[in-house]
């Protein structure tokens, strides 16, 4: 984020006299006062922010305050400090694309006149994308939204409008929600949301301050707007002018929405849309539905590290990181960065993508050969954004010629294939190439840059009209070379009449000043002083040496620069013309940008899983409501990728009616929770389309993935670990459905025991009975694995549908030493213990701790010496321990515990204060006599009787 220590001493110098200081401390005082806004002021050569900002500045950027000087004196005195260009270019990139805390403005201006030429959120960047992505990518294209809550009692209806400014998109939807809004948190995830406008609330309820922390989870800036700007009027004519096509469809279309439509128009004003007439007819408009995506909340995108964190050791730490293997420049990466967020619910359209994974993964060399030619493919999605923007030059018309000369050879690669997806490979990619590079199309734009751009002068860095392009040019041109001609005969014929060298001795220089001037040495002018005086004019005496010219290279001069400024004239509006011409061209460039983003994407893919030291495999895609989610050797594509691991896949068998919901018990750090989102992960690259770290793997589509894992406190926010852990486990139960995958980690270890393990067997209870969603539950609480034993109580002997199955990490434990080896497998069955006291001791506590700590805990549990240190010198920890000083295997007091569950649960049903005593007795003497008969086979249960 700062930059190095020598550009922290490189600090511009705060050069203002008394008045100039005097009047820009008056305008400052002027400014409203704005606790997001970040101000700076244009000095020409460098920047400065002043105030606030200024320590905001010196604080986060330069890490120090002796940055800070002093404007003015007194009581009014302005703390200042100068930023250079190139710091001013990474502060703007912090503020705008990673931070969302802060607006941006830039002010222009002398003494006490400044006027406010750019502002920018995180949502709308368009101001300073010239700052932004002057020397960098743009990986992600934002996206503003606006809410318009409705609440009732029975939830809320929320109102969606949302632009995108980069792709020149509208979109409209409305919903139902919970009151943890777990449906417009999948969205704003969904949609790549940065900002979000709400109207001002008079009173801060509940259920506003819940809307504020799901746009908090979500990191989006909120911005609170008038009520009065959420309003639907004149909307259908102001998307008149914007949308492309018909108007009707528009109309259709906003009026099937109650409170969407009042969202958009506040958007419309708030991004000031209409008055940029390059808008006008340029943007399309559609209706988002949560229902098109797998929905990911903001826990489950943490959880899985679907996206790059600020925190990452490395770029393999985040799926993006890892995926990204993207050759065009910029548009391949947001595409993949929008395809992580919003992963595909259709079967067909799954496997349509991994059908060309697989045909560029089997052909290695059209994957190598496509990629190359990627590699020269500049960023057509943004070119064509300063297109209809108008800020187009002729570099960027040469640079789309550049991309556009590689299509033949794109095409040629493709058109060799001739595995079995050729047919899907002409559809998708070959005939719309075919179309778009004819004579109506990109072959006429090729032909319009070879004919009008001087394409010889690229080397030189120079980006100019061929003068053979038109004619006046082409006549001002000869004029110029005329002029050069007759200056240059001039030159030769001064240097004869005075006797010096040409070039040696006497110089003919060009600058900015003088023009044209003969120049000799300081050494020479002595020889030549008398005619100097007589036959020409002094213009300067300086230390390289004296200048002088004479009527004849006057009048020369003067008129080769008016041919020069004529010359530039024409040129410029050449450029306008061919820029404008370009522009007719922008809908084919915007489909090209599109297939080749996506051609770039899938590339990406195929590389990855060809290069893995283990390679990926084509998982089988079955719709939601068939088959089961089997992952034969899966593995956790970013752990396998880190240098210093050697990763142990394991196999995750999600079977419906068996082990649908799978308990994992085992020691921290025995590798439960890489284990459990190892699953998620692999079941969101299936659905993004991607091959899968597996040997062999089999998924039924998941409509959602929650993740409960390992919550941080976030006390900043006023919600502590505990309350952060319930409310991400609320969001689960109010939003998972039967096609849902649940992914729950160390649920309940914020609070007492008891407490954790009463609402941790709730929480699985009805996952198992009334969600039915396959659920991966990792837990320390060993007494929930009990549930896989629990009869239903729709009758004695019938089986559970969703089936729950106990899974453990196993470890070994060397009983002399009481070393404990993680081996990293996962195997059905209970494990009886954590074994805390043995990672107590990896992390190398003193050794009269770990005493005390066993002590106790055979206190507690009741271990005894024998038990602690077993005969046997060294002893797998599995499904079955001997541990504890108790004579029931595991699975036996699992069994026990359950039917023991069961009596009590059927006890407080009885209706005791509608029975009289006599029945009542008769009632529970029933429920013990049953109990015990059960234990007749069951010795744990027989300590009761």
């Amino acid at each position: 984020m700062g930059e190095n220590f020598e550009e922290q001493n490189k600090l511009p110098e705060l050069k203002l006299d008394a008045r100039q200081a005097q009047g820009f401390l008056s305008f400052f005082k002027t400014l409203p006062h704005d606790p997001r806004a970040v101000r700076f002021f244009d000095r020409r050569d460098y920047y400065t922010a002043h105030g606030e900002n200024a320590t905001f500045i010196a604080k986060t950027y330069y890490r120090t305050t002796t940055s800070l000087r002093q404007l003015g004196s007194g009581s009014d005195a302005l703390s200042s400090v100068s930023v250079s260009r190139n710091m001013f270019e990474t502060i703007s990139r912090d503020l705008l694309l990673e931070r969302t805390d802060h607006t941006l403005e830039l002010y222009e201006g002398s003494g006490s006149n400044w006027r406010l030429v750019k502002s920018g959120t995180p949502g709308n960047l368009s101001s300073f994308e010239d700052v932004l992505f002057a020397n960098n990518e743009m990986q992600d294209s934002p996206v503003v939204v606006a809410l318009s809550p409705n609440f009732r009692e029975n939830g809320c209806t929320i109102g969606l409008g949302y632009i995108d400014l980069t792709k020149r998109v509208l979109g409209l939807a409305e919903f139902l929600d919970d009151s943890h809004f777990t449906n417009l948190e999948s969205a704003l995830v969904a949609l790549g949301c940065k900002e979000c406008l709400l109207p001002i609330e008079s009173g801060k309820s509940s259920d506003n301050r819940n809307l504020h922390d799901a746009l908090s989870r979500c990191g989006v800036m909120l911005t609170e707007r008038k009520k009065t700007e959420f309003k639907a009027r004149d909307l259908e004519e102001d998307l008149g002018r914007l949308v492309k096509g018909s108007k009707e469809v528009v109309r259709d279309l906003v009026s099937t929405f109650e409170f969407a439509p009042g969202a958009l128009g506040a958007l419309l004003s708030y991004a000031e849309l209409l008055a940029d007439e390059s808008n006008y007819e340029n943007y399309i408009i559609c209706r988002y539905n949560l229902d098109s995506y797998m929905r990911l909340d903001s826990a489950a995108m943490r959880a899985l590290n679907v996206l790059e964190s600020k925190t990452d050791a490395n770029k393999n730490f985040s799926l993006f990181g890892l995926m990204n293997r993207t050759c065009t420049a910029g548009m391949g990466k947001r595409l993949l960065h929008m395809w992580l967020k919003q992963p595909l619910l259709d079967v067909d359209e799954i496997n349509s993508r991994l059908d060309l994974v697989q045909a560029f993964v089997e052909d290695t060399a059209l994957r190598q050969d496509l990629r190359q030619h990627l590699k020269r493919i500049s960023d057509v999605e943004r070119l064509v954004h300063n297109l209809d923007k108008k800020r187009a030059g002729l570099q960027h018309i040469v640079k789309l010629y550049q991309s556009c000369i590689r299509l033949p050879y794109i095409k040629s690669a493709l058109a060799g294939y001739e595995g079995q997806f050729s047919k899907l490979i002409k559809d998708r990619y070959l005939d719309p190439l075919e179309l778009w590079t004819d004579d109506e199309h990109l072959n006429k734009f090729i032909a319009l840059v070879e004919t009008s751009v001087d394409l010889d002068q690229l080397e030189n860095g120079e980006y100019m009209i061929s003068p053979s392009y038109d004619t006046t040019l082409s006549a001002l041109k000869e004029e110029q070379e005329s002029l050069e001609h007759q200056i240059h005969n001039l030159h030769k014929q001064t240097a004869n009449d005075l006797d010096l060298a040409l070039d040696k001795a006497l110089k003919l220089d060009k600058g900015s000043q003088f023009g044209h001037v003969f120049r000799i040495t300081k050494k020479e002018e002595p020889k030549i002083r008398k005619k100097l005086t007589t036959q020409f004019i002094v213009l300067e005496t300086r230390k390289d040496g004296v200048r002088f010219t004479n009527t004849r290279l006057k009048k020369l001069g003067d008129q080769y620069q008016r041919k020069l400024e004529e010359y530039k004239s024409c040129q410029k509006e050449l450029v306008d013309r061919v820029v404008r011409t370009t522009a007719t061209f922008s809908e084919v460039f915007g489909s090209l940008a599109g297939m080749l983003s996506e051609l770039d994407v899938l590339l990406s893919f195929a590389d990855l899983a060809c290069s893995c030291p283990t390679p990926y495999t084509r998982p089988d895609i079955l719709p939601s409501d068939e088959g089961d989610i089997v992952l034969e050797g899966s593995r956790h594509p970013c752990v396998e990728a880190q240098e210093w691991v050697n990763f142990i896949p394991n196999d995750c068998k999600l079977v419906r009616g068996k082990s649908w919901f799978q308990i994992i018990t085992g020691p921290n750090m025995g590798g439960k929770s890489t284990f459990i989102r190892q699953v998620g992960v692999n079941v969101l690259m299936a659905q993004v389309g991607s091959f899968v770290p597996c040997v062999k793997a089999s998924i039924s589509v998941r409509d959602c993935i929650f993740a409960r894992v390992g919550a941080g406190d976030c006390q900043l926010r006023g919600v502590s670990t505990f309350m952060q852990e319930m409310l991400e486990t609320a969001s689960i139960l109010k939003g998972a459905t039967d096609k849902s995958l649940i992914i729950i980690d160390e649920l309940g270890r914020g609070t007492s025991t008891y407490d954790g393990f009463g609402l941790a067997w709730a929480i699985c209870e009805h996952l198992v009975e009334v969600i039915k969603a396959p659920t991966l539950f990792a837990t320390h609480f060993h007494e929930l694995t009990a549930l896989a034993h629990e009869i239903p109580d729709h009758g004695p002997h019938k089986k559970q549908t969703v089936g729950v199955a106990n899974y453990h990490v196993s470890a070994h434990i060397d009983s002399s030493s009481h070393k404990l080896t993680m081996l990293y497998k996962v195997e059905p069955g209970v494990c009886d213990q954590s074994f805390g006291i043995h990672v107590a001791e990896f992390a190398n506590f003193p050794a009269s701790v770990v005493a005390l700590a066993r002590e106790k805990a055979a206190e507690l549990e009741d271990f005894s010496p024998a038990a602690i240190i077993p005969n046997n010198s060294q002893e797998e920890v599995g499904s079955v321990g001997s541990k504890r000083k108790r004579e029931s295997d595991p699975d036996e007091i699992s069994r026990g515990a359950a039917r023991a569950h069961q009596f009590l649960k059927e006890f407080s049903d009885l209706p005791l204060d509608k029975m009289d005593f006599k029945e009542a007795l008769q009632q529970v003497k029933e429920l013990k006599d049953g109990l015990q008969k059960d234990a007749l086979n069951c010795q744990w249960l027989q300590q009761f009787f």
